[in-house]
Formats: structure tokens, sequence, C-alpha cells
């Protein structure tokens, strides 16, 4: 049976490959760990209530009701620690490298995790390929057009204006627009393909005049998008799916890097795009209802913007944690004082739950109908 992407099946879809997600990133820092024999007594998925919970020869292992969260705890700081101060295993006393590996590997398994996703669907499903053709199509008219009366029909491919050709490209719509938008009243000449009644193409050549909007710009009336079709490519063998993979992996960094800098460096006119679970959930869920590409791609783009958030150097994130270490490093080892470490990362632990709790609240509001 496959998974319903129409109904709530999308949305709890949604919410599984978001704590699956969550999972990975504390499975590295808790594997990362283990491995270095260092000392953990927690592994949580979620938040709240606890649904299930298994308390194994040293780690607590529990399910919470919320699975839109995680962590590791560590036994270091607790009043009730059953190993001794000194005792080499505890995470505080270990050396800079093994404690910077265990906060990194979180985000080192998101990294590994989107590329598998990746890799997965380009062996799978595919990666959707979008093929130009020369020219623009005429989609659909506005309730009052120029073009329309001008003899221009819905599925026309307008191969030049003003005998300058458009080229197989995603920016040839852009020409057309701005050819449009810069000849209000001035007389344009289209050259258009349209399938006869025959099925043969025929080449028809439209002159029409721009009416002029209260702006002063050109419009004709009509909604184009680009002469092309989308295809599924699907990898031949390891070697090329690495590459697919790899290439869309560094597409989709540059894409969620853009977005992340854009709003930090103008946060006043972009924050309103900054999203909490609930509204990540239901992003998710919509993609995915479209098709099941989607669920891949969600998937990937979740987790590389979580590393990269995580390897922001802000308190109480990784990368906050990484910056505390490297600092430790350069001051030869010698240790920040704890009560300033803990000071930092309390400060940090709080805003992002007011953080948190403000986008949950946002995101629940933005979601009822007004």
């Amino acid at each position: 049976m496959g998974i319903d992407f129409e109904g709530p099946g999308s949305v709890i879809t949604a919410i599984g490959v978001l704590a699956v997600i969550i999972t990975a990133h504390e499975c590295g820092h808790f594997f990362a760990a283990r491995a270095r024999g260092i000392h953990v007594n927690a592994f949580a998925v979620g938040f709240g209530p606890n649904l299930f919970t298994y308390r194994g020869p040293e780690v607590e292992y529990s399910l919470k009701a919320i699975p839109l969260g995680g962590y590791v705890a560590f036994p270091d700081d607790d009043e009730d620690c059953p190993y001794p101060e000194d005792d080499p295993d505890l995470l505080r006393n270990r050396p800079t490298s093994d404690r910077a590996l265990v906060v990194s590997a979180g985000i080192i398994a998101n990294v590994l995790f989107a590329f598998g996703i990746l890799y997965n669907q380009v062996t799978t499903v595919g990666f959707a390929e979008q093929k130009f053709e020369p020219g623009v199509v005429v989609k659909a008219f506005t309730s009052s057009s120029v073009a329309r009366d001008a003899g221009i029909e819905a599925g026309d491919i307008i191969l030049s204006v003003d005998g300058e050709k458009l080229a197989a490209s995603g920016k040839s719509v852009g020409k057309v627009v701005n050819a449009v938008k810069n000849s209000p009243n001035d007389v344009l000449k289209f050259e258009l393909m349209r399938i006869g009644a025959d099925g043969a193409p025929e080449v028809k050549i439209v002159e029409l005049r721009p009416s002029a909007t209260p702006t002063g710009d050109g419009k004709v009336g009509v909604k184009l998008e680009s002469n092309s079709s989308v295809s599924k490519h699907i990898a031949s063998n390891p070697i090329e799916a690495a590459s697919l993979a790899g290439n869309e992996f560094a597409r989709l960094t540059a894409l969620v890097w853009k977005s992340l800098s854009g709003l930090f460096l103008h946060f006043d006119d972009n924050k309103s795009q900054v999203s909490g679970p609930i509204a990540i959930v239901a992003t998710g869920a919509e993609v995915m209802r479209s098709d099941v590409s989607g669920l891949y791609q969600f998937a990937a783009v979740i987790n590389i913007n979580l590393a990269i958030v995580n390897l922001l150097p802000l308190p109480a994130l990784d990368g906050g944690f990484l910056l505390l270490i490297a600092i430790e490093a350069a001051r030869g080892g010698k240790k920040i004082p704890l009560e300033i470490e803990q000071s930092i990362t309390g400060a940090g632990v709080l805003f992002l739950l007011i953080s948190g709790a403000s986008l949950i609240l946002r995101d629940t509001i933005n979601l009822i109908p007004h």
C-alpha cells in the first residue's frame, strides 16, 4: 500500500520525516560518544511526556509525545553523577579533539543523511530535468486582453518579439515581459507557432499595441510560461548516482545558505519567513502532496538546514559549543571557567525555548482560518 499524500497521510509523513531527521542528528552525537567510550546517560527523541522508556545499563532511552526535538544527555554536571569528577570518560575531561568530534557528529550525520537521501532519490524515482525549447507558451489570458483581441490563442508559442528570437531558456519569459512593459502604446510584432486543425504547426505574425497601465508600463493581458517539458532522470550506475547526488546536494546547500544569510543580513524584511516546527510540517505536507519526489527534497533540505543552523557559532547550538572548544584549544587547553560556560549555554537555551514557543504559537495561529 502506498503513502497517501492527499489526505492526513502527508502530514503524518512530514512529522515522521522530521522526527527521523532529528533522530539522525542525535544519533550522530550518541554514537560518536559511545565510539570514544564517553559516558552518556540519556538519549531522547521528542519532548513532553514519555511515550516509551527503556533503561539500559547506563543509558535511558525515551520516545516523547511531541517528536519535534531530541537530545543526548551526559552525566558530567548531574548532581547525582555516579562517576568521580576526575573520571577520564566524562565528556568534560576528554581532550578538545574528542569533544569536538562528539559535538560536530550531529552535523556530520545530517550531511551524510542528506546525501544518502539524494542518492536514493536519483537511483529510484530520479531527479527532475527541465528541457527548454525555443519560445514562450501563452498559457491563459486576463479578463481584458489586448493579445486575445489581436488573435493570439492559448497554447500559442511566441517565437520572437519584434524580430528578436526567444532562445530555449527559462529567461525568455522575462524578455517578453520586459518588451511589453517597455512598449506602452507602441506596435509590437509577435511571431507565433500554432498547431493547426490538421495537427501541423503553423507560423503566424500578429501585431498588437500594448495598453498602458496607470504606472506607465505596457500590458497585453497574457499569462506566460517557459516552453519546456519535465522528465525524470534515473542514474544508470553508482558513479553517476554519486555525481548527480553530489551536484544536487551542492545546489540545495547553496539555496539554504542563501536563504539563511539573507535572513540574518536583512532580518527585519525576512523575519516572517522564519518557520517553527508546525510551519515546517505544514510545508512538508504541502510539498509531498504534489509528488513523491517532494518527500526526498523536503527531507534533504531539512537535513541541510539543520546542519547549517547547528554550525552557527551561537550559544546552545553545536556551533556555539565548537566555538567554546576552539577558544579552549587556543588557550593551550586552559578550560573556560565552568560558571561562564554554563551562563552562556543557559542564555542560549532560554533564547531557543522562547523563540521556539513564539514560532509554534505564531504558526498555530496562522493555520487557523480567518
